[in-house]
């Protein structure tokens, strides 16, 4: 079930990218510079500019004991179209078949993972249902989206939350037990 809400933010849509386990593509940076490209034609008709984070590398939060780091990254565009309860199943549909092609395996929450490409928020279209829930219910609480947020658009306001990009990463890592999201510098295929 789908509704709108007022949107302090305009019209955005976020999507947050994860790799911490090798792919057909390759290791985690490698996967993420291969699958850059075909996400950008996965939404290229939504319209807008995207806006590519740098890459940070994470601590694994929760799931089994042992991971490696993780690779994250966030695409942040300014779509043409308003969102709407069939364009956002039909995104996640697009990111769903994205994630099996560079191999996922949903072995167990919070598990390891060749690639994971969360829909963050579309706008302000509020969705509740087993499939889809917009805004994702979590990603205020995770530093490794956030950071990612925060060195793009510090001063920005993202749909549902109270304070801009730069002060939620300054209260989460206030309060972290786990090391802060590290910067990677950019790289052929992520000059950001």
């Amino acid at each position: 079930m789908c509704a709108s809400l007022a949107d302090q933010s305009g019209s955005s849509l976020a999507i947050a990218l994860g790799a911490n386990l090798p792919s057909p593509a390759g290791d985690p940076l490698a996967t993420l510079l291969a699958v850059r490209p075909q996400l950008e034609r996965r939404v290229q008709d939504l319209g807008g500019p995207g806006h590519w984070s740098p890459l940070f590398r994470t601590a694994p939060l929760g799931g089994p004991a042992g991971q490696p780091d993780y690779l994250n990254a966030v695409l942040l565009l300014r779509p043409a179209r308003p969102a709407g309860h069939e364009a956002a199943r039909d995104l996640l549909k697009r990111l769903q078949h994205l994630e099996q092609a560079f191999a996922r395996q949903r072995h167990e929450r919070w598990g390891p993972r060749s690639l994971d490409l969360d829909l963050l928020w579309w706008g302000d279209l509020v969705c509740d249902g087993a499939v889809l829930q917009l805004p994702h219910p979590c990603w205020q609480q995770r530093s490794f989206v956030v950071a990612p947020l925060a060195a793009i658009a510090a001063d920005f306001r993202p749909p549902g939350a109270a304070v801009t990009t730069i002060e939620l990463l300054n209260q989460l890592l206030a309060g972290a037990s786990e090391p802060p999201p590290e910067r990677l510098p950019g790289r052929p295929g992520w000059p950001e």
